[in-house]
């Protein structure tokens, strides 16, 4: 089994129920909860003039390989009505793999750790109050000592 962190993120509709059903679509079909973050009402990263996000991140127990698990995740997406329209655009539901064990994954569709976390208020707020003492094996540096060096300054606050 491996231990994988997951951000999910919804910005559209019933924000919290496109959470709750991505998170039971999740454990039927990729893997057990293990732990979940409270919930977080975050502004637009990278285009600010969409509505504001609800991120949380789970961390789960699966059996699936990286590759597996990336097209099980996309289908959950699917299903959830997400629609890939535009980089950085409103979404139904997004669901992102931020760690998987250990490893680093360099393909054209998966890179794992997630590339741009560190920069990621909304993604490190969550992920602390879950895994501070968790190692980001590129950087070599705990959650917590990125969340420290964090220069993103938008707003992101537990609902």
């Amino acid at each position: 089994m491996h231990s994988v962190f997951i951000l999910l993120g919804s910005n559209l509709g019933d924000r919290l129920m496109y959470l709750h059903k991505a998170t039971i679509s999740i454990e039927r079909e990729a893997g057990k909860v293990l732990q979940k973050s409270a919930v977080y009402r975050t502004e637009s990263w990278g285009k600010a003039d969409l509505p504001e996000y609800l991120n949380q991140v789970l961390q789960i127990e699966s059996a699936l390989r990286p590759q597996a698990l990336l097209a099980t995740l996309q289908q959950i997406e699917a299903d959830l009505e997400r629609k890939r329209e535009e980089k950085w655009g409103s979404r139904t539901i997004d669901i992102d793999i931020l760690f998987y064990d250990e490893e680093q994954i360099n393909e054209p569709h998966l890179i794992i750790p997630h590339p741009l976390m560190q920069e990621r208020r909304f993604v490190l707020e969550p992920l602390m109050e879950i895994a501070p003492s968790l190692e980001h094996p590129v950087f070599g540096k705990t959650v917590k000592q990125l969340y420290a060096q964090l220069k993103d300054t938008l707003i992101v606050e537990k609902i």
